[in-house]
């Protein structure tokens, strides 16, 4: 049984949820009910003034977020907002043409301040104030957020395609994980949305202002028909009376309807950062002191010209000069002084083994303008993102790359980048900070202005943009992505080639350690005896330069075990390995189609080829340049058709063929017959002939 307390709690969040569900509907028959219902004015002043607070607390929410879709309940909350403020006019104007002939606080209290304080119980002012506050809501800022919502919106859903690319190009790259991509993509869908509804939500604030202006005036013509028709007064009472009562129900709805309407403005307006609209507004105004000792020297100019009010002019240029002298004098952070080498003492020392310098299995050298990618302290996502590429490395291939070391090179250009491998060059290229590289996927609709190039990986055409044409190059189908991605997926795509290479005996070694905590009697089976790490290793090596993952290391080590006692040659170990992984091999490249469409080798050649491997000779360079040739026609017709570059020859044919061919042709994947599952069906698309 569970205990009392986890009881209570369990109840009391039961309790908080039904209450949260039950909010909305509740609130619409409220809402219902003061349109249908009298209200006395206690009850009015009570809802004039929780309207007030509500919008205040709408701007406040909309001025601290750091994007809009933190406010992602605003289109809803822009409705019930409206509809709350168009039923207590509903009730007010009941209670103002019923009581208004009975005073000036007929109406509740906060009608009457609104009518006597703020406009000095003037209705002709009122009327004006009224009438102004009105235009400037419907004119000027719902008409202006509602336009932003529009743009905004139809931006958004034209970048969709573009960016989903780009969320599947980091999903492919290994720089996020299938959930993280769930999310980008749902927050992607959640924008649309939000600006698609923040374009119709506005549409309430605009038919708000025309029903307020409406409502005024039913009320003032109404009002001169009660008063003067039903309890005799004489037409300048009753308008005076009547009128003033309804400039101060307007007034206590517009200004809360102006309140909620700047937060619909702030909201759709803001440029998408880290930071709050104060926080930008600061930062980004009173932080440069040229600006602001100009400002101060211009108005400084103005409060001197004869006529002008002096004092104040010269109040606000000893403001703004005083701000900007300070923050020009304002001392910077002082740099850390690098320590200063001390001399040798007088013999010196010694040559030792720490002088060695290891050669990095892999490595990343970057130029000077790249620095801050790799730097955590200037916002460096670089680093992250190789992680990133690590861990799906291994979740894909079945083993931890070595850890990739970075470092500067003042020989490579500002923003030119090395990968080494055991200090060997296998990778270069260029990126550039604060641009970004649109790739062209194929069916681009347009170009765009920049530096053009080649993306590094795979060698599409791209061009480093802008930030500012981002969005546009999503929308023409542009795959862009930052110079940190750019430098990610070119490592995972050397990672993937260099595969083999990358596994050593240590990696094996910690390799079979790791299947060793759950499946020690088969790696006890096979090391140290009959078979080494160095032969493990070699087979594993062998698997993985044909793309052959290697996770699957129960199975792999079963087959050695089996087969050890008879051959140790890796060679004959990887045919046999992959015999018993052929099914995997078979899912990997054709999925769960039940038909392999395929390339085959002519009966003539296969022939031919099996009498050179018995005669132990080779193939003839004749008929080694036609193979060639055809079978990259071969590759040409198949990845024409979207289908798989797979060849399927005799058992004994394939590690020939596939050292020879895949030398020259890496995209061509040579499988056994033996590898193909019972229940896979072979279809020959395509023959490879002789002469």
């Amino acid at each position: 049984m569970k205990p009392l307390a986890t009881l209570s709690r369990e109840r009391g969040f039961a309790s908080g949820a039904s209450l949260k569900i039950l909010a909305g509907p509740v609130l619409i028959i409220l809402i219902l009910a003061m349109m249908v219902l009298p209200l006395p004015p206690v009850a009015l002043d009570l809802l004039f003034t929780f309207n007030i607070a509500l919008s205040i607390m709408v701007l406040l929410v909309a001025m601290f977020t750091t994007r809009p879709l933190d406010f992602a309940a605003f289109p809803a909350v822009l409705l019930f907002t409206t509809l709350l403020r168009l039923s207590l006019n509903v009730a007010s104007t009941r209670v103002i043409l019923m009581h208004g002939h009975e005073g000036s606080d007929a109406a509740g209290r906060v009608i009457e301040a609104f009518a006597d304080f703020l406009v000095g119980g003037n209705f002709a002012v009122g009327l004006v104030v009224f009438v102004i506050l009105v235009l400037i809501n419907f004119m000027v800022i719902t008409k202006g957020a509602g336009r932003i919502a529009e743009v905004g919106a139809r931006f958004i859903l034209d970048a969709m395609p573009g960016k989903q690319m780009a969320i599947d190009a980091d999903l492919n790259a290994g720089l996020i994980d299938e959930k993280t991509a769930r999310a980008r993509r749902a927050e992607v869908t959640q924008e649309a949305d939000f600006f698609g509804s923040m374009d119709g939500a506005s549409k309430f604030v605009r038919g708000d202002a025309i029903a307020g202006i409406l409502i005024m005036v039913v009320n003032i013509v109404g009002g001169l028909i009660v008063g003067v028709g039903q309890h005799g007064m004489s037409v300048s009472d009753a308008a005076h009376a009547y009128t003033l009562l309804t400039i101060g129900d307007g007034l206590v709805a517009q200004i809360p309807a102006l309140v909620i309407s700047t937060a619909a403005g702030v909201t759709v307006s803001r440029v998408r950062t880290e930071q709050d609209v104060g926080s930008q507004l600061i930062g980004q105004l009173f932080t440069n002191p040229r600006v602001l000792l100009l400002s101060a020297g211009v108005l400084g100019l103005l409060g001197m010209v004869p006529g002008m009010p002096n004092l104040v002019f010269l109040f606000f240029t000893a403001m703004l000069g005083g701000l900007g002298w300070y923050l020009m004098r304002r001392p910077e952070a002082p740099e850390q002084a690098e320590p200063v080498a001390r001399p040798e003492d007088d013999q010196t020392l010694d040559a030792s083994w720490e002088d060695v310098a290891l050669i990095d299995p892999l490595g990343l050298e970057v130029g000077y303008r790249l620095i801050p990618l790799v730097d955590r302290s200037q916002g460096g996502e670089l680093l992250g993102r190789i992680k990133g590429v690590r861990k799906k490395f291994a979740q894909d291939l079945g083993f931890l790359p070595p850890v990739v070391h970075i470092r500067d090179d003042l020989g490579l250009a500002p923003q030119g980048y090395r990968i080494t491998l055991n200090g060997v060059e296998i990778g270069t290229g260029e990126a550039w900070p604060g641009s970004f590289l649109a790739i062209d996927p194929g069916g681009v609709s347009g170009s765009l202005e920049g530096r053009p190039t080649r993306e590094p990986a795979f060698g599409l055409e791209a061009v480093w943009i802008s930030a500012e044409l981002r969005d546009r190059a999503q929308v023409l189908g542009y795959t862009v992505v930052d110079a940190s991605t750019v430098i990610a997926t070119h490592l995972n795509h050397l990672l993937g080639r260099h595969a083999s290479e990358l596994l050593g005996r240590q990696e094996t070694q910690q390799l079979l350690d790791r299947v060793g905590e759950s499946a020690k009697p088969l790696v006890d089976e096979v090391v140290p005896q009959p078979l080494g790490v160095g032969v493990i290793n070699r087979v594993l090596q062998l698997l993985l330069a044909e793309e052959v993952p290697i996770r699957d290391m129960r199975t792999i080590l079963a087959t050695l075990a089996e087969h050890a006692s008879t051959t140790t040659d890796p060679f004959e170990l990887n045919a046999l390995v992959r015999i018993a992984l052929g099914r995997a091999i078979t899912q990997q490249w054709f999925g769960a189609s039940s038909t392999l469409e395929v390339i085959g080798l002519e009966f003539g050649l296969e022939k031919l080829l099996g009498q050179a491997l018995n005669n132990g000779g080779g193939l003839e360079p004749g008929l080694a340049d036609v193979l060639l040739a055809q079978a990259q026609a071969a590759i040409d017709h198949q990845e024409g058709r979207g289908l798989a570059p797979v060849m399927v020859v005799a058992h004994p044919l394939r590690p020939l063929l596939s050292r020879f061919l895949r030398r020259r042709l890496e995209r061509l994947v040579v499988m056994s017959q033996a590898e193909i599952p019972d229940d896979r069906t072979l279809k020959v698309e395509v023959f490879v002939g002789g002469q």
